[in-house]
């Protein structure tokens, strides 16, 4: 049995969080019956402290929210290069030893979600929105796209910070103005990754036949946008998508099993949003 058998999703807000329906539901769906993980509201202030109340001993990692993505940081032996391509942490690992490594399980999480639709690659893409998720959104588009990204912004500020990071990941980058965002459905694969209601106005403009669209919200689902894109015959991906796909990651790496259980993972993150 391991002693390592604590993990928990931090964040503030984060009582909306499915992450304890499906970590649990891994565990419940392996026998895994010693392990817990639990939901803690922590912000930016009270990160350090709770940081080092951990016994690593007892704790096999950590799920990161917002606002903790950047602060978890200075607290932690080892970022993977995933990590440092966004400057965002989701994940922590414990080993018993205290070390503590950083990872990021959204862009791999987003990679596999889009595998597992049929969509390997596609020689153009579209992001909506120039936020955290919208960096990951690149840095998995890095790896998926092999042509021009498209990005839609309403700041040049917000512009040229996505410039930058294309650059960095080696991606053919446009910017275009967000009032245009409709035409992002042009593109083989769209990324959505803006709030509830913002991409609400595009989904009577749409091209007839649009391209593939993951929409990165789970609540309300389906939006707008993700409505009009499948009925129009679109592959369209929501939230619960990459919820999934990046919460199996995670529980790979806080158990060391090889293939979590990603259908009973899946079917948790359903009932629970079906439950409200």
């Amino acid at each position: 049995m391991t002693t390592q058998h604590r993990a928990a999703v931090l964040g503030s807000p984060i009582a909306h969080s499915l992450s304890p329906a499906l970590h649990r539901a891994g565990y419940a769906a392996l026998g895994m019956d010693e392990r817990r993980y639990e939901r803690h509201e922590v912000d930016e202030a009270g990160l350090a402290g709770f940081i080092e109340r951990i016994d690593p001993a007892e704790w096999s990692g950590l799920s990161l929210t917002m606002p903790l993505k950047r602060a978890i940081r200075p607290m932690l032996d080892e970022i993977s290069d995933t990590a440092l391509s966004v400057d965002a942490v989701n994940t922590v690992v414990f080993r018993p030893d205290g070390h503590r490594s950083g990872d990021n399980t959204d862009i791999p999480g987003l990679v596999n979600a889009l595998r597992e639709r049929g969509i390997e690659k596609v020689e153009t893409a579209a992001v909506l929105g120039a936020g955290a998720t919208a960096s990951s959104a690149l840095a998995a588009l890095a790896q998926v796209c092999t042509g021009e990204v498209t990005v839609y912004v309403r700041s040049p500020e917000r512009a040229a910070e996505m410039k930058a990071l294309a650059e960095r990941l080696g991606l053919q980058l446009r910017t275009g103005a967000w009032e245009r965002g409709a035409e992002a459905l042009e593109s083989r694969l769209t990324i959505s990754t803006t709030p509830v209601g913002a991409t609400d106005g595009f989904a009577t403009g749409l091209p007839a036949e649009p391209g593939a669209l993951f929409d990165v919200l789970y609540h309300p689902w389906p939006t707008a946008l993700a409505a009009a894109c499948a009925a129009r015959g679109a592959v369209v991906l929501g939230g619960l998508d990459l919820l999934v796909h990046q919460a199996v990651l995670q529980f790979e790496a806080f158990t060391g099993v090889e293939r979590g259980p990603l259908a009973a993972m899946r079917a948790a993150g359903e009932a629970a949003l079906a439950a409200g």
